[in-house]
């Protein structure tokens, strides 16, 4: 099914639900394919009940089954000037970093510096950019996501089905993530796990933080020293958990900040870091193991050259 047309929300829509798009939640169902429509606006058709499931009221958490009709109202939107499009140059950088695909998968090594989806004052991010890229595929979805300045491997489900699959196995720890990271100063021992629970906080100065906390969500990180150098240390990370910034911030309680960090690093640090030619966060993902399609599929993407240029110089 597509995404209704700017004409459509000035009309009543009866849509059926089929097996590829059952199982997923009303709210997140309407703000996938009311392209445009404010999320408060969703909401708000939700709780009034001008938004109906089988001729009855739903709450947003209710999970869509197949067969099951929706009416949607018609809409007045105010008029607003189009949204900004990936360039051609964009297009071409997500395209060449495509490192596996099959009929329900993508796995993207994202390019540093691109956000995984717009929002928040960025126009567009690699969902949109994919969109404009495999027009084909009409269920195209964000699977999990990276921070803007990590690069590495990005799952996107090309199927309902698939998404549903894949988020059964991160629910189950079954899919396996790997990230190379450069932290500060010399690592003591081998292999630490970093158990410390995080919690998202907001300053006065309307910035977002996220800081180990009792009280927190449970997050739970691997760290295995690969390389030492005089001043620094590239380490494997792998994540047991996925919460906001979590290897960033694991990496500084454990007083080992990563090099690049502009947020949860040190600043001396990163300045020498710069010195040797850093110009980003160094965290990379750089694999992925989980059971797919009736095997076990392993997907690597090794450090770019600018960040292998980094590490020859520390050596």
């Amino acid at each position: 099914m597509t995404d209704l047309s700017e004409n459509a929300h000035q009309k009543v829509q009866i849509v059926e639900i089929d097996a590829e798009r059952a199982d997923q939640r009303i709210d997140n169902f309407l703000m996938n394919i009311l392209k445009g429509v404010p999320k408060s606006m969703i909401y708000r058709l939700l709780r009034t009940g001008q938004v109906r499931v089988n001729k009855g009221r739903v709450k947003p958490p209710y999970r869509l089954q197949t067969g099951d009709l929706i009416r949607i109202p018609p809409m007045r939107l105010a008029k607003k000037e189009q949204a900004a499009e990936p360039g051609r140059g964009v297009l071409e950088r997500i395209e060449k970093n495509i490192i596996f695909e099959d009929s329900g998968l993508i796995v993207l090594n994202k390019p540093s510096g691109i956000a995984v989806h717009g929002g928040s004052g960025i126009s567009f991010g690699v969902i949109e950019a994919m969109r404009k890229l495999k027009t084909e595929c009409k269920s195209l979805e964000l699977v999990h996501r990276l921070d803007r300045e990590t690069s590495g491997c990005l799952l996107i489900s090309k199927k309902r089905s698939a998404l549903r699959t894949l988020h059964d196995e991160m629910r189950q720890r079954d899919v396996k993530k790997f990230y190379l990271a450069l932290s500060k100063g010399k690592w003591r021992g081998g292999s630490r796990i970093i158990d410390a629970p995080l919690r998202k906080n907001t300053l006065s100065s309307g910035e977002r933080i996220v800081r180990v906390s009792s009280d927190g969500k449970e997050a739970t990180s691997r760290f295995t020293p690969k390389q030492r150098f005089k001043m620094a240390t590239l380490m494997e990370v792998e994540l047991f958990t996925g919460r906001t910034h979590q290897i960033r911030v694991h990496a500084a309680h454990s007083d080992h900040p990563l090099a690049g960090d502009d947020k949860y690093g040190d600043k001396e640090f990163n300045r020498q870091m710069r010195k040797v030619g850093l110009k980003r966060l160094f965290l990379h993902a750089y694999q992925l193991k989980f059971p797919w399609d009736g095997g076990y599929l392993e997907v690597t993407s090794p450090l770019d050259e600018s960040l292998e240029s980094v590490l020859k110089k520390l050596v």
